[in-house]
């Protein structure tokens, strides 16, 4: 389940937005068209009324206005307003998509150097999700709801400013309306706020649960568990449904609450016009001239009572970008660099333990591995296997003791350096979306030739015989449309072609048939040469030629020795191998 963080505590709008500043605020110039033609459009609004003055007043009386003024100064107005529209929509465009890239490209970078705690906290899913779908939305919610505020508090200044050059007494009255319309949006916004933040969360698990459904498709439906997995589904969703409908309440509340408190004011101005006109104190087009001014604050005023919406969901959706960049810590490690390491490797009394647990993963356990030997780790599930070669290029840290690599512990090196030291080939491959040549030279500068020697190492000469585009053919999503064997062999080709000292074997001929197997061991046995090489695996017909075979449980070594010796000594080794666990499948730890 993905870990949410916690509703930040109350702050300004514009603290909150400072934190975006850094991914959105370049280049000023762009930011400079924008405020300009804003501000033009908005100075441009009361020139509307102010156009109906003299035209009453005087455009019908004979001569009094030249037939082309109103008409020319009509047709001018609104060709400036469209060119200040226009220039100022590109910009705010052009600021959205440079902002975005910049924020996606810190974002995927955090990602790529995160600690593997973010990965064991949140789902795929979730984190795709908040990448490429929650800040696309959010700032496309975001900057047309900031353009619209400033457009409209501009606009409203400039009619306010307008009105009371016509009326002060008039004016008075409407400026009493902006402190309830500000209360109205306070109110609603921080409920809009809370109701967003809580919807994502629950976005999120309605996401896991799909994904949950979607990976683990065939066990649903060979355990008959479509019923339950749809009640599940139904309830999260039932949960998603009322909080949109909360959402969309506090938001469909702010419109009708604003024009009610227009209406009161206008008819308050109204009543006073009325008043002032029996005196003769204004002229018909005076009157009109407000009226129409003050008709058209209800627009802005609206249009800034339903921008809380927008901002409050888009900051919230930004936000969790923001967080994922600030609250992430990254992988970090020594100074220390070798370009190639010799591949002697020690345990010194090594400690792990996960989270909560009471029995450590790991329990001081001590070995050291020559350069160049292959040491086999077998065991029951749950012994400790997996944790202990994960400490080697850091997938996990220990609590205690040291793992070190050529004399020095693991958390001394460089994580680059360390990780160009090891080369996996494991039961679960994992291939991206693109062609062989890419798959196969993972990080590195692609040689075709080398690409191609490696396959032919890794038993994959038939297999690229017979692909219509060769090396350049396109694998799909993890190279499905390849056998298991195909697959496992096409990451030992990434094995042979990273060229790695060490090698880390975790279960890599699980799951395979008697053919696909001796294909792949032949590919193995060709990649181990001169490679200090760790195996992990649960047929222990696959480690008899190990120089070594460490037996483990618990976290410790219950015996270790050669395949011979162990059989000769009759101990746990001897008897898993008596009784034909070998190939039983288990699952390491």
């Amino acid at each position: 389940m993905t870990v949410q963080h916690p509703l930040p505590p109350p702050a300004g709008l514009l603290m909150r937005m400072r934190r975006l500043w850094p991914y959105f605020g370049r280049p000023l110039w762009v930011w400079g068209v924008a405020l300009v033609a804003t501000l033009l459009l908005a100075l441009s609004e009361p020139l509307i009324p102010a156009l109906l003055q003299p035209l009453l007043d005087r455009g019908f009386q004979k001569g009094a206005l030249p037939l082309w003024a109103v008409p020319v100064s009509l047709v001018a107005l609104f060709a400036v307003r469209g060119i200040c529209s226009f220039m100022a929509q590109v910009a705010m465009t052009r600021i959205t998509s440079n902002g975005l890239m910049v924020l996606r490209k810190a974002m995927f970078g955090k990602l790529l150097d995160a600690q593997l705690s973010l990965f064991a906290g949140q789902s795929s899913s979730a984190l795709a999700n908040t990448l490429v779908y929650e800040v696309q939305s959010g700032a496309t919610l975001l900057v047309g709801a900031l353009m619209t505020f400033t457009r409209n508090s501009l606009t409203l200044m400039a009619l306010v400013a307008y009105l009371l050059y016509l009326n002060w007494r008039l004016t008075l009255i409407v400026v009493f309306l902006f402190p309830a319309v500000a209360y109205v949006v306070r109110k609603l916004s921080a409920r809009l706020y809370r109701v967003t933040r809580n919807s994502q969360q629950a976005t999120d698990h309605l996401a896991y649960v799909v994904e949950e459904n979607v990976l683990a498709h065939r066990d649903i439906r060979l355990q008959a568990a479509q019923p339950a997995q749809a009640a599940r589904f139904q309830h999260l969703s039932d949960s998603l449904r009322r909080l949109s409908l909360k959402s969309t309440a506090a938001s469909a509340a702010m419109t009708p609450l604003t024009q009610l408190l227009a209406s009161v004011a206008l008819s308050a101005v109204i009543t006073v016009a009325l008043v002032q006109s029996a005196d003769r104190s204004t002229s018909v087009g005076g009157f009109v001239a407000f009226v129409t001014a003050m008709l058209m604050l209800i627009a802005p005023l609206k249009h800034l009572t339903e921008v809380a919406n927008p901002i409050t969901r888009g900051l919230a959706a930004m936000e969790r970008g923001l967080d994922m960049i600030a609250d992430t810590p990254s992988e970090s490690g020594g100074s220390f660099e070798k370009a190639r390491a010799s591949g002697n490797i020690r345990f010194d009394s090594v400690s792990v333990v996960y989270g909560d647990n009471t029995v450590p993963a790991l329990d001081k356990f001590s070995l050291e591995v020559a350069a160049g030997e292959t040491v086999a780790l077998v065991g029951a599930s749950g012994s400790g296997k997996t944790t202990l070669v994960n400490l080697l290029p850091r997938f996990a840290d220990a609590c205690s003791g040291a793992a070190c690599l050529d004399g020095h512990d693991v958390r001394e090196w460089s994580l680059a350096s360390l990780r160009r030291q090891f080369a996996l080939v494991s039961q679960h491959v994992l291939m991206l979306n693109d062609t062989i040549a890419v798959n196969v030279a993972l990080g590195q500068a692609v040689d075709r030739r080398r690409v191609a020697e490696c396959l032919a190492a890794a038993n994959l000469q038939a297999l690229l015989d017979g692909l219509p585009q060769g090396l350049d053919t396109v694998v799909g999503h993890n190279a499905m449309q390849l056998s298991g064997g195909q697959r496992q062999r096409l990451a030992i080709a990434r094995a042979l072609y990273k060229d790695a000292p060490i090698l880390i074997l975790d279960e890599a001929t699980s799951a395979l048939d008697a053919e696909s197997e001796r294909a792949v061991q032949d590919a193995l046995q060709r990649l181990m040469h001169g490679r200090t090489t760790l195996v992990i695996a649960h047929r222990l017909t696959t480690v008899q030629h190990a120089d070594r075979i460490v037996m483990m449980a618990g976290g410790r070594i219950l015996e270790i020795g050669t395949h011979a010796a162990l059989l000769a000594a009759g101990g746990p080794y001897a008897r898993l191998y008596e009784m034909g666990l070998g190939g039983r499948e288990a699952t390491s730890t």
